[in-house]
């Protein structure tokens, strides 16, 4: 019984930033539940990338070209992949940019609307796009991916424009969740710490990296796979009495 709360058979599970770290872990984690999965990436090179590592373990996936930043290509995308598959039960909302360094007073207009645009515009349009389908069917799970950044400040990198972008996502899902929670439709949110990934292996500042550590509790970066687990979790029905949650997956991070 309890086991199979787990399983994905049948469903379609959509997956923003697909190609690759967090978002290629979770592809697979729904897919080894049983899911179809789409990857959405805006490179095309990426997304191609992701579907082939997906069928070297024997998941089928669909790859799509997509940037979520623009609306009316996003709901076109929720109608292509509900033509093909007739159903959209589950979305991981994972397409998002880290951009550190700059102070806040400092901050020209075109960082700060690059980041929110991504960060949380483009969790909004698929939010709206792919819920409504899942609006229509009476059932649907949706995860967003926000940061441990959306509770707190920090250091030493300076990154107003990223931090506010992710508490500004936990709201979101919070905000989703009560408007659909009678409708069948739940909305929840996943807070990493730092994630060993490619975007995280460019900081070359060892003494960054070093502070990073230094404050979790825990010790250590997480793996993409951990937060996949996260997701699995919240996107299945093993998690149904569960929405308009943030759940932290931060070594212990903001416990201090």
């Amino acid at each position: 019984m309890f086991f199979e709360k787990f399983r994905m058979d049948g469903q379609t599970a959509v997956v923003t930033g697909g190609g690759r770290g967090i978002g290629l872990a979770c592809a697979e984690a729904l897919g080894e539940a049983g899911a179809r999965i789409v990857i959405i990436d805006r490179d095309e090179a990426v997304a191609e990338s992701g579907r082939r590592a997906l069928a070297g373990k024997g998941v089928e996936a669909d790859a799509l070209v997509l940037d979520v930043t623009h609306s009316a290509a996003v709901d076109k995308a929720a109608a292509d992949i509900f033509a093909k598959h007739g159903r959209i039960d589950a979305l991981v909302a994972n397409a998002g940019i880290a951009r550190t360094g700059t102070a806040a007073e400092d901050t020209p207009d075109e960082l700060w609307l690059n980041v929110n645009d991504v960060n949380y515009n483009g969790v909004f349009w698929c939010n709206r796009a792919f819920g409504r389908y899942m609006l229509k069917a009476g059932r649907g799970a949706i995860v967003n991916i926000g940061s441990m950044s959306g509770y707190i400040v920090n250091r030493p990198q300076l990154q107003t424009y990223y931090n506010a972008s992710k508490a500004a996502v936990h709201h979101l899902t919070a905000s989703l969740a009560v408007e659909w929670a009678e409708r069948g439709v739940r909305v929840n949110a996943v807070a990493p710490t730092y994630i060993e990934t490619e975007m995280t292996k460019t900081v070359v500042d060892k003494t960054m990296m070093d502070i990073w550590i230094r404050d979790t509790p825990m010790g250590r970066m997480g793996q993409p796979h951990e937060i996949a687990s996260v997701v699995h979790f919240l996107a299945c029905d093993a998690s149904s009495l569960i929405t308009g949650a943030t759940v932290k997956a931060d070594g212990g991070f903001t416990c201090w």
